[in-house]
């Protein structure tokens, strides 16, 4: 799906592909590697900003040295889909810090889940003490993570 509110051409893409891989370049270095001058640099990241086609920058902590070399990914199926019922699982799932991503899906269940967790016996805890406890849980399906095959932060741009 293309964006609508911004039209977004080949230096914008630059910017944002730059951007993406070191959030902390400064705005000179930046220019030097678009080959744009310093104030047109400047002014196109300020647009992209306004427009909310960059919406922030982040670091990237190192998953398994915070403590979380685990993924479990989790399929939730609720009782009921009707509007007030989602609106309160998803409400009281975004409190639960483990949970790095929520889905709401199509298909066999409701929701899919990326928790992050130190070992079995986190996750464990996790599942006894929150995911149960969900307002409107139903079924939960859990599957361990082997490995980390790709695992991407750039969004690729569209022309």
């Amino acid at each position: 799906m293309k964006n609508k509110s911004i039209n977004i051409d080949r230096i914008d893409r630059a910017i944002l592909h730059e951007l993406q891989l070191d959030a902390k370049l400064t705005n000179q270095a930046l220019a030097d590697r678009i080959s744009l001058s310093e104030s047109a640099c400047l002014r196109r990241v300020r647009r992209l900003e306004t427009s909310r086609m960059l919406r922030g920058y982040v670091g990237l902590v190192d998953q398994p040295m915070a403590g979380y070399p685990d993924n479990v990914f989790v399929q939730i199926t609720l009782v009921s889909q009707q509007q007030d019922d989602l609106a309160l699982f998803e409400a009281a799932i975004a409190k639960i810090p483990e949970v790095m991503e929520c889905y709401l899906m199509s298909g066999a269940a409701d929701y899919i889940l990326r928790v992050i967790v130190e070992d079995a016996r986190d996750y464990e805890r996790i599942h006894s003490q929150h995911l149960t406890r969900l307002p409107g849980v139903d079924r939960v399906n859990s599957n361990f993570a082997l490995r980390t095959v790709i695992k991407k932060t750039e969004i690729p741009i569209r022309e």
